[in-house]
């Protein structure tokens, strides 16, 4: 019995040795499979290769940068990248539009008072016979001067300030939100309003004075935000290996809000810019012979009916630097919230 499985397994090894011979096919002489067996196995090695394949070139891929991630995704707001236009056609205009005309915006021509646009004076001229576009071209950039300047002061001040109270906890916690609280009581526009009555219309005490009373909204965000950063373990391991409260907020709490800030920074502006026009159109901000665009609006409105393009050209520049900033606004959030699908995915 034991001989004949031995002549048994000889006579199967010889029948395959005879078939890889014949056909060079390992497979001939063998039991042979189905048809389907064959067709699975084929399509299961087909499917494998293409996983491997798709793998490798996952796998050798560049990673994406955040940068280009959020540009991707900022770039799918159609609205956002036609207000990032808009406000860059406005700063070009700031910046270069007194290049392309004759005309200062404190020179008059006494032959052209109240006269509609023409080519000669494109957007018309003043009852003073001042060039509007003149005019309006000073007025936008001191207006964005004011509006940068206290945004980016404002938003610096406000993280810092909301972070360490944040950080700090118990007594200088509760001392710096009594602060923040008063100062959200009491009516800040009528303070500054009194204290930019006597600066004789100087746009360099109007930004002072916005910046003292402009970071207090913010930094009570910014601190309700910080308190769960300060439960996370890299604050704690922070604390652990005695880093300065100083060196934590700046390099550790404050970059992890940073989209919070870029956002309040971007509307920062609008609200700067809609503050200072509000106090110059009441004749509390900037003054002649300085001008700013609330400064054209005021003299405008008062000649709406006999010169309509003094109000009408400044409030149309005013609009879309509003405007514009909003949507800009919109799409940052958009590209920096994780957790937003208005962006499309990247």
């Amino acid at each position: 019995m034991q001989k004949d499985y031995r002549n048994a397994g000889n006579d199967h090894t010889e029948n395959l040795a005879e078939g890889v011979a014949a056909t060079g096919d390992y497979t001939a002489g063998a039991v042979p499979l189905p048809a389907t067996g064959l067709i699975n196995a084929r399509e299961e090695e087909v499917v494998a290769a293409q996983e491997f394949e798709e793998t490798t070139r996952i796998a050798t891929k560049r990673p994406m940068k955040k940068f280009q991630l959020y540009l991707r995704r900022f770039l799918r707001n159609k609205l956002a990248v036609v207000g990032t236009i808009i406000f860059l056609c406005l700063v070009v205009i700031a910046l270069f539009g007194s290049f392309v005309t004759p005309w200062a915006f404190d020179e008059p021509d006494f032959l052209a008072l109240s006269e509609p646009p023409s080519s000669e004076h494109w957007f018309g001229t003043s009852s003073s016979g001042t060039d509007l576009f003149a005019m309006v071209v000073h007025g936008l950039g001191r207006s964005l001067t004011i509006a940068v300047i206290v945004s980016c002061a404002t938003t610096a001040i406000a993280a810092f300030v909301g972070a360490a109270a944040a950080l700090l906890g118990g007594r200088p916690e509760r001392v710096i939100l009594s602060i923040i609280h008063f100062l959200l009581v009491i009516p800040s526009f009528l303070l500054i309003a009194l204290m930019v009555s006597g600066s004789g219309g100087d746009w360099k005490v109007l930004t002072v004075v916005l910046i003292l009373f402009g970071w207090v909204y913010y930094s009570r965000v910014i601190w309700s935000m910080c308190i769960s950063l300060r439960e996370r373990e890299y604050i704690k391991a922070a604390r652990y290996m005695g880093v300065s409260p100083f060196r934590t907020v700046v390099r550790h709490m404050i970059p992890n809000i940073g989209s919070l800030l870029i956002i309040n920074l971007t509307l920062g502006v609008v609200s700067t810019v809609m503050s200072e026009t509000g106090l110059s159109f009441l004749g509390l901000g900037v003054k002649i012979p300085d001008v700013s665009l609330g400064t054209l609006l005021s003299s405008g409105a008062n000649s709406l009916q006999s010169s309509p393009w003094e109000f009408y050209f400044p409030a149309a520049v005013l609009t879309c630097l509003t405007v514009s900033m909003a949507f800009i606004a919109d799409g940052l959030r958009d590209a920096l919230d994780p957790n937003s699908n208005a962006g499309g995915r990247a």
